[in-house]
């Protein structure tokens, strides 16, 4: 197996976890890490082993490989010249901070036949994975996404920090084209969505209703799917399922039976799973787990949900 060169752009938080995760990789040789901050490239690349750089053009030839895990407005900027570089990519979500831009990046990488993975984490979670084997003709979602507030994310809107992570569960595990939406967003610390609602209905007659804040006072990952013959919530964070089933009414009973099963994926690690599957990618040149045009329905709907959110109003 040939050993691949890797890089990871962004030293803060999310950009040492996927660092740490290439390092445990057997034929993957972690060569560079890229900061703007040159003491943080430093320290990440001394923890990891690699060799730290403060410009992320200097990759070119250099790797195979790149994590993009920079904030969400360089996203266009600092991808765009990886896939023109000739390297595989795996981009943090935003997707990029406009469809335009993320559309343009999906044409980037077909052009060049990369490797293009969308870093959505959740669909990696094992209760996430599960889910594609339990849902069936879903007509209700519920999505509680709740954060305190961190100043991390706040260059993006959070319909892009974090409403996304729902909005690609939905259309993974029930997909279907929108047909009306309506949605609110204020902002309340920053000069952006810090606190949103959208209310979905698809073309299969599922209705989604999204809430997602960074500005909670207690942290929720929850997302609920009611069906015709089961109520199945997930617990993201605890990778969990609760699934309650309808059963038939037993001989002589006149209603039907409800039955619950509490479903435990422990701890398992998805952002490992994820690198991974995107390295399998790589060596296959396969179409990655979360492909380019995952990303760009998930931008589709996100940019939908905020031209409403600026109106006001529902649209067609």
């Amino acid at each position: 197996m040939a050993e691949l060169r890797a890089a990871v752009i962004g030293a803060g938080r999310l950009g040492t976890l996927h660092a740490r995760k290439y390092a445990a990789i057997a034929g993957i040789k972690l060569a560079h890490i890229v900061d703007i901050d040159a003491e943080r490239a430093a320290a990440l690349a001394e923890e990891v082993g690699a060799s730290p750089l403060a410009d992320y053009r200097a990759l070119a030839g250099k790797v195979d490989l790149v994590t993009v895990a920079s904030p969400g407005v360089t996203h266009h900027e600092v991808a765009s010249a990886m896939l023109t570089a000739g390297i595989d990519v795996l981009l943090e979500k935003p997707m990029a901070e406009t469809l335009a831009q993320a559309r343009e990046l999906a044409r980037l990488a077909s052009a060049s036949g990369r490797v293009f993975q969308i870093g959505h984490l959740e669909r990696f979670n094992p209760a996430v994975v599960h889910l594609h084997s339990i849902v069936k003709n879903p007509r209700f979602v519920e999505c509680h996404r709740l954060a305190p507030f961190t100043e991390r994310g706040t260059d993006v809107d959070v319909v892009l920090d974090l409403m996304v992570h729902d909005l690609d569960v939905i259309l993974s595990v029930a997909p279907s084209e929108v047909a009306s939406l309506e949605a609110l967003g204020v902002a309340i610390l920053t000069d952006r969505i810090d606190l949103a609602n959208a209310r979905i209905r698809f073309q299969s007659g599922l209705i989604a209703n999204l809430v997602t804040s960074r500005v909670a006072a207690r942290r929720e990952r929850k997302i609920r799917f009611f069906q015709p013959d089961a109520y199945i919530s997930v617990d993201y964070e605890a990778r969990s399922i609760q699934l309650y089933r309808k059963t038939p009414p037993a001989p002589g009973a006149q209603f039907p039976t409800i039955s619950a099963e509490q479903i435990e994926f422990g701890e398992g690690d998805p952002l490992a799973d994820e690198v991974n599957a995107f390295v399998a990618s790589v060596r296959s040149r396969s179409t990655p787990a979360v492909s380019a045009d995952d990303g760009l329905r998930v931008m589709e709907l996100s940019e939908r949900i905020k031209e409403v959110m600026l109106t006001d109003s529902v649209a067609p």
